[in-house]
């Protein structure tokens, strides 16, 4: 028999979890402030002493920073958006190849079966929910806001289809592929792209029909696939000439 030594999260830690969890996603953009330490501690229902050791972590991490004064808080640091930053993020692209791609093949089966449940099972309130990340995602100004308003947009149909484990895989994914997706050459093209993928999987869902909400996040699901393993084999040709 084998078994895993169990570690029991302190509260804290959940905490920090918690929304390290949300910056990974790109749920919270880089320079945005977390809400203050008395409303954190009321959303996670611990004090505020709790919250305070949680951003500590936080901070050793270089995940977040405290900047005093009037308009201070506790701020989300981005990655570094210079020659350096992108380096490193495409150090890690190489070395997480295998899991990256591992990923991809996975998710090309779960979204659209996600996605058909959504289709099959949304109510109004998740249906205005998705309508709208679409929409902020077709009007984003820059790569960026585009990364957060596609994961809300995946994540709101997840959330739609009513099955924990459907929701559970596709915020799994995200955390892999949202590296990948970052170093996808930026175009109008490829927004373009994925706002009428994105605009035909909506149509699907607020129709309720569960095939075509299926074929048409395959056919999403498809292109970035392509998109991800030309980068890969890209960034593969570059370390081994």
């Amino acid at each position: 028999m084998q078994f895993q030594r169990v570690e029991q999260l302190r509260a804290h830690e959940y905490v920090a979890e918690q929304i390290r969890r949300q910056i990974a996603l790109g749920l919270i953009s880089s320079g945005e402030a977390l809400p203050p330490e008395r409303e954190l501690a009321k959303v996670f229902g611990v004090g505020r002493a709790t919250v305070q050791h949680a951003l500590r972590l936080l901070e050793a991490d270089r995940l977040v920073e405290t900047r005093r004064g009037r308009n201070g808080g506790t701020f989300v640091i981005g990655p570094a958006d210079d020659e350096v930053g992108t380096d490193y993020l495409l150090v890690e692209l190489r070395r997480n190849r295998g899991r990256i791609e591992e990923a991809l093949a996975y998710r090309r089966v779960v979204e659209p079966a996600v996605t058909e449940a959504a289709a099959m099972g949304r109510t109004e309130h998740e249906l205005g929910t998705i309508r709208e990340a679409c929409q902020q995602a077709t009007a984003a100004e820059n790569d960026t806001e585009f990364m957060t308003h596609d994961t809300r947009f995946h994540l709101a149909i997840a959330e739609a289809s009513h099955n924990r484990f459907f929701y559970e895989a596709v915020e799994k994914l995200r955390l892999v592929l949202n590296g990948a997706f970052v170093v996808l050459p930026e175009s109008s093209l490829w927004h373009q792209r994925s706002a009428a993928e994105h605009a035909a999987v909506l149509a699907a869902i607020e129709a309720q029909a569960g095939e075509a909400a299926r074929e048409a996040m395959l056919t999403h699901v498809d292109h970035t696939h392509k998109s991800v393993t030309a980068l890969l084999s890209t960034l593969s040709r570059r370390l081994n000439p």
